[in-house]
């Protein structure tokens, strides 16, 4: 979907002759604690966090499935920089201790989880959603769950439908030709506001940030890692997102 269309069919109200510049939170409106995960953002919501834009189409969303029989249940949405970093250090110690090296521990981790502070969970613009009416297995945030004879697999065809015209984007598809994190039909972001985000996000010196914020195993952060993780993990995305 071009995002003209996706002015067009938006569910919050937008007319489609409004410019997408003024559809879009202006990128200005992010501080860099902001886009790290290191504010104190307003936030929304029960059980989960989300800025109040999001929240509202969120909310939205939320009834338009419950009229289909899916129950959204949000599993994750906003994080903070320290959250991010208990996920990162429980990850690394774990690794580790099974026998990876510390950079091999980096790469296993990065397969579907963020460096603190780099995180799109940072934002309150993005959930991790299941169907709450359905079985709920043990480990929910599973691919297998989403396909075939899979407990969500219905929610998900529903979500392919319906999403976008509510403002949620699928972030990381299943496009094989897409490097980064791995497939998550779990994750979906509010693009009028993740997209700017993102946009500010990009101005920053990731690099100098990183190398200065003395994580587990960022010693091993070298210039060419940062790079690279820069250019899949968080920019080879779902285009729609960019």
């Amino acid at each position: 979907m071009k995002r003209r269309d996706f002015i067009h069919k938006s569910a919050l109200g937008v007319m489609a002759t409004v410019s997408l510049s003024s559809f879009l939170t202006p990128q200005s409106a992010f501080t860099k604690a902001d886009l790290m995960g290191k504010s104190n953002p307003s936030l929304f919501g029960e059980g989960y966090s989300l800025q109040k834009e999001a929240y509202t189409a969120f909310l939205k969303m939320k009834t338009a499935a419950s009229k289909s029989g899916f129950k959204i249940k949000v599993v994750s949405s906003y994080r903070n920089y320290a959250h991010q970093n208990r996920i990162w250090e429980r990850k690394y110690k774990k690794f580790t201790s099974e026998g990876l090296s510390p950079i091999n521990a980096i790469k296993k981790i990065i397969e579907y989880s963020t460096i603190p502070g780099t995180s799109r969970h940072h934002w309150g613009t993005d959930i991790d959603i299941v169907d709450g009416n359905a079985p709920q297995p043990r480990g929910l945030l599973l691919e297998k769950n989403f396909e075939g004879d899979g407990p969500f697999c219905k929610f998900k065809s529903w979500l392919d439908q319906h999403a976008n015209s509510f403002g949620f984007y699928i972030v990381y598809t299943d496009n094989i030709y897409r490097k980064g994190f791995k497939y998550e039909p779990w994750h979906y972001s509010y693009a009028p506001i993740s997209i700017p985000m993102l946009k500010a996000y990009q101005k920053l010196d990731l690099q100098a940030e990183l190398q200065k914020a003395k994580l587990m195993g960022s010693n091993h952060f070298s210039e060419a890692f940062i790079k690279q993780y820069i250019s899949e993990n968080i920019l080879d995305i779902n285009p729609q997102l960019l």
